[in-house]
């Protein structure tokens, strides 16, 4: 049997791994599903369909799977999925998904989230990630993975956020920010290649050497967005292993919706 506090809540329907361990007060629903190997501390309340994989830390007072704070939500079987190896400090709150924007909240794996830190409906989060104290991402929010977010920043609907950019602290963020990208301000404005994060995964000086010379054409020439696109695709074949990183900017560009930071 999973180790239950005797004060906790546990409804008979609740799946909990045998190693799963649930503090004092807490109160867990029927429809959720908890792996092996995840702590749940004191005062959390886990409810709606709600899937947490292995080897997650959940901290006291966190509020995972509640409605949507979405007027659209009607009481639909909506879900939130949280991977495996993430640490979910005091007080986040997660929700649930809406049934219009697809009806999935997902947070992957190997994220490190603060305190205060809220995820709305139907927002999906990759791996990797460093998410500081007071975070807000709105609605449909997309992050990718090995990002570094800084403190009491906002993030508005729809957002995305590339693979290792860096968002500053207190940062209100509205358009998409590309990958390896540093941004920072209210509201934001893009600063430098960020290239801290993938240096620490390996990338080679000549690599690194691209990311700058990506951000210089996007941000520094004073090219439109298509003729940024025609310069970035001329550093294909030039650095080993760059043109992945080519690829995944251009393809994250032409799918923004909500224009870039610029």
């Amino acid at each position: 049997m999973a180790q239950i506090h005797p004060t906790a809540i546990v409804d008979a329907a609740a799946q909990l791994h045998e190693s799963v361990s649930v503090g004092p007060y807490s109160i867990i629903g029927p429809h959720v599903v908890v792996g092996a190997g995840s702590t749940i501390g004191p005062h959390c309340v886990i409810e709606g369909h709600t899937t947490i994989g292995r080897d997650n830390r959940i901290f006291q007072f966190c509020s995972l799977g509640a409605v949507p704070q979405d007027k659209k939500y009607a009481g639909e079987p909506t879900e939130l999925r949280i991977g495996d190896g993430n640490t979910i400090r005091e007080f986040c709150t997660f929700n649930l998904g809406v049934v219009g924007a697809g009806g999935l909240t997902q947070v992957g794996h190997r994220n490190w989230v603060m305190a205060y830190v809220h995820v709305a409906h139907d927002c999906r989060i990759g791996d990797d990630n460093v998410i500081a104290n007071a975070v807000q991402f709105a609605g449909h929010v997309e992050v990718g993975n090995a990002t570094l977010i800084g403190g009491i920043t906002g993030v508005h609907q729809f957002v995305r956020i590339g693979d290792f950019a860096m968002v500053g602290f207190q940062t209100r963020l509205s358009q998409d920010l590309p990958p390896f990208m540093v941004a920072a301000g209210n509201p934001a404005e893009a600063q430098s290649a960020h290239l801290e994060g993938p240096r620490r995964r390996g990338y080679s000086p000549e690599r690194l050497a691209q990311l700058k010379q990506m951000h210089r054409i996007l941000y520094r020439k004073g090219l439109t967005l298509d003729a940024a696109r025609v310069e970035l695709l001329a550093l294909r074949g030039t650095v080993d292993g760059g043109d992945a990183d080519l690829d995944m900017m251009l393809t994250f560009l032409d799918q923004a919706q909500r224009g870039i930071v610029r």
